[in-house]
């Protein structure tokens, strides 16, 4: 099976409504294409807390995680969302450890929260781009 041809994408904005939805606009790093992903009201405020790199006093989940992965010797090397189904994102977390790519299930959201604030590379697959952009 072919790999899917994969579209840089950076985060470009977090809308945070606590009275109503939260979403996050992701667009095109290399072009002008944009799509909205709707995430929970948790979610937006631990993407927005790390990337103001707002240290919490006790690890929240996602900085739990992190410091799992790092601890178990891995690096989040990239997070791609690769599908779209019924109005519903699917991601994937590609973590580098011990010289192999581990491929784990995530939330959009999840994913985007746990990059959120370091360098790691979003990417979109040309369909699901296609579809939403």
């Amino acid at each position: 099976m072919a790999s899917p041809m994969l579209v840089r994408i950076a985060l470009a904005r977090i809308i945070i409504n606590e009275s109503g939805d939260q979403a996050i606009i992701l667009r095109e790093v290399d072009g002008v294409r944009t799509f909205p992903v709707m995430i929970g009201l948790p979610e937006a405020l631990a993407i927005d807390r790390r990337i103001k790199g707002q240290k919490p006093a006790r690890p929240l989940t996602h900085d739990l995680l992190h410091s799992v992965i790092e601890k178990l010797g891995g690096e989040l090397e990239r997070i791609v969302i690769h599908e779209l189904k019924q109005h519903t994102f699917y991601a994937k977390l590609y973590v580098r450890q011990n010289g192999s790519i581990v491929e784990i299930d995530a939330r959009p959201s999840d994913a985007i929260a746990l990059g959120a604030g370091s360098d790691t590379p979003m990417f979109v697959s040309q369909s699901v781009l296609d579809e939403v952009g």
